[in-house]
């Protein structure tokens, strides 16, 4: 592998949308609904990501900590999310991620409140960096 890779992702990301579905159907835990954030952390260096939550009628929940070895992904249930608090089911928000090296982040949901589920899946909005 090179060590000269260029440098891949941004510090900040956004998702804007986020919503753990109440409800889920099949065995658990493959077939939980859930909310995830997938981090690529493609650089030589580890990532100390900070994670916070928005709500539209309560104060941000966070930060969660998260790290990613470099070179290596990591992919983080929402639902799986516990110190310093639990994001709740059936209830929008949305993500601030924050990273001290570039990363790359990209959001997927898994609806399996019906038989016939729903998967979606969405890349991040990167922040660009400050000038």
């Amino acid at each position: 592998m090179s060590d000269s890779w260029p440098i891949i992702g941004s510090t900040t990301w956004v998702v804007a949308d986020g919503y753990i579905p109440p409800e889920s159907s099949g065995p658990e835990p493959d077939m939980t609904s859930h909310d995830s954030v997938c981090i690529l952390n493609a650089g030589a260096d580890d990532a100390a990501v900070e994670l916070f939550v928005f709500f539209t009628d309560r104060e941000p929940l966070g930060p969660f900590l998260l790290r990613v070895a470099g070179r290596r992904a990591h992919h983080q249930r929402i639902n799986g999310l516990r110190e310093p608090g639990v994001v709740p089911h059936g209830v929008d928000y949305s993500l601030l991620l924050h990273s001290d090296v570039p990363i790359v982040v990209q959001h997927t949901r898994l609806d399996s409140r019906q038989a016939a589920n729903a998967l979606m899946s969405t890349i991040a909005y990167p922040v660009p960096a400050s000038r």
